[in-house]
């Protein structure tokens, strides 16, 4: 990574912007594996300007790198003012712009923060957006975490 790019992204750590839950959020997506260990849930609010339903703020939590936390964090405040529509046709690459190109090898944390937008926004068609209620009831990303009852008993045998 050169050093411009480590800088920035050390400076969005340092100072991340719209960090954690929101309540009263429209929208909520999730996207990431417990397996792997990088998961982002992205909140989102709207509002009516001009006549247009923009996005108020969104805010995020992650559980990931460095660097997905700084492009969550720019990626939040390029959102605001946006229509549903506009935040859609935004790719990772657009969404990390304000940091700088990332690395091949960096590239998943952008697309981290788009996919938790797009399920936010309801994927590839017209978005329905949740109720408050139903935004709130919405489990914690730490929730995500908790094991699942096993499915079938395992047996382990050490040979001595």
């Amino acid at each position: 990574m050169s050093d411009d790019l480590e800088k920035r992204i050390e400076s969005a750590v340092k100072n991340p912007q719209n960090l954690g839950e929101m309540e009263n959020a429209d929208a909520i997506g999730t996207v990431g594996s417990p397996d792997c260990g990088d998961m982002l849930r992205m909140w989102v609010r709207f509002k009516e300007e001009g006549g247009r339903k923009v996005i108020d703020r969104a805010t995020f939590q992650t559980f990931g790198c460095q660097t997905a936390i700084a492009v969550a964090s720019v990626a939040t405040e390029m959102l605001a003012g946006k229509t549903v529509d506009e935040a859609m046709s935004m790719s990772g690459q657009d969404l990390a712009a304000p940091l700088g190109a990332l690395p091949p090898v960096k590239i998943h944390c952008a697309q981290l923060v788009e996919g938790a937008l797009r399920s936010a926004l309801g994927g590839e068609t017209p978005v329905e957006v949740p109720s408050a209620a139903t935004a709130q009831s919405a489990p914690t990303l730490l929730d995500s975490f908790a094991p699942a009852a096993p499915s079938r008993k395992l047996k382990i045998v050490l040979d001595s």
